[in-house]
């Protein structure tokens, strides 16, 4: 019998969000213990993800699809036709795990699904109709043939027990992980103040696509209307979602060219270093699984201003300055960082010991012995 199969064919590199960090930084710390116990799994992915990640590429047998991976369509077929000989014929593996939070209606058992979150239940007004369709259609199928599912939070594991009418038994909380040298590469504070323009003044980040609910409008307000300082620079790190062409308008009509920045997506050294120098990270998000941002600032010793949406608030605690998403609430919130910041910062650090990549390997170790057994 073969050792677990993982079914990444869903995570096209830069595209997927905090999905593709998660399920990385839990395969990087599962425990050599289990690979001795159950067999060395094997990655089911597209060409640009073992180019991406040649460190699991390097301990993992890999094996890439002959698609591309940017279309779902195709990669859901790849799943039920392609990946679904390979984990049925020959020898079985001892599971499968299907991480971007479906499962095919076909291949091989038992299945461990790892669910992120279940946005498109709770704001359906943010996915395009198809993927809505589609997450509608596949969601209950796949929780209803799954033996274990994975979730990054005690908020998802209610949501999906809410949802779904399922025994809590079948649901694990697998949270979030950072690596231990997280910063290790980064460049100094004034090499990227320097490189992406950030000035001597104070600085603001918040690391996400460009989502609608991720909260980049409300932020790039708060600059305009409360946090006026001059000087202050708001960065807005990663790729460019559905909401781009909007968070380029209102940084205009706002009058806030000169005062944000936009790198986009950086080398994983400027992010952590960028994330390091800045004076808060504000992440006033709609909904979020988990939201590993907050853990990699409290890890980087950057105090934490967030929405008081349940899995943030989970998540962060009593480390970080949580409130609700209006204006008045957060309009002192940079004061409040001022005069808390040694507090918070040694909060921080101290939260995010609870969140390393090695106790995330742990927890997908125990939910694949749960079914393997």
């Amino acid at each position: 019998m073969k050792g677990p199969a993982v079914n990444l064919l869903w995570c096209d590199p830069g595209r997927v969000g905090g999905s593709e960090q998660y399920l990385v930084r839990q395969l990087a710390g599962l425990p050599d213990d289990v690979i001795d116990e159950l067999g060395r799994p094997t990655l089911y992915c597209v060409p640009r993800f073992a180019e991406a990640h040649a460190d699991l590429a390097a301990r993992y047998s890999i094996v890439t699809a002959p698609i591309r991976g940017d279309r779902r369509p195709v990669r859901v077929a790849a799943e039920h036709t392609w990946l679904a000989r390979r984990t049925r014929s020959g020898t079985q593996p001892r599971l499968v795990h299907h991480g971007g939070g479906t499962a095919p209606s076909v291949g091989g058992r038992p299945i461990v699904l790892t669910v992120h979150d279940l946005q498109y239940e709770t704001h359906p007004q943010y996915l395009h109709p198809v993927k809505l369709r589609y997450l509608r259609w596949a969601m209950p199928r796949s929780i209803a043939r799954a033996d274990a599912i994975a979730v990054p939070s005690e908020y998802v594991k209610r949501t999906i027990v809410e949802s779904f009418d399922v025994e809590s038994e079948r649901i694990h909380v697998v949270p979030h992980g950072v690596e231990a040298d997280l910063g290790a590469d980064a460049p100094s504070a004034a090499e990227l103040r320097s490189r992406h323009g950030l000035g001597d003044g104070p600085v603001l980040v918040l690391p996400a696509i460009t989502h609608p609910h991720k909260g980049h409008r409300f932020v790039l307000e708060m600059v305009a209307k409360h946090w006026v300082e001059p000087d202050v620079r708001l960065v807005l790190l990663g790729g460019r979602g559905s909401a781009d062409a909007a968070i380029e308008a209102a940084i205009d009509e706002l009058g806030l060219r000169r005062r944000v920045v936009r790198p986009g997506r950086v080398p994983d050294g400027d992010r952590d270093g960028i994330i390091a120098l800045a004076d808060a990270l504000v992440f006033p998000s709609e909904y979020e699984g988990f939201g590993a941002p907050v853990v990699e600032a409290m890890a980087l010793g950057t105090p934490v201003i967030s929405s008081d949406q349940p899995a943030l608030a989970e998540v962060v605690g009593d480390a970080g300055i949580v409130r609700p998403t209006t204006p008045d609430a957060w309009a002192d919130a940079l004061d409040s960082v001022a005069a808390r910041r040694d507090d918070l910062i040694e909060r921080g650090r101290q939260r995010a010991t609870a969140f390393t990549s090695a106790r995330s390997g742990a927890a997908l170790a125990a939910v694949y012995r749960s079914v393997a057994a």
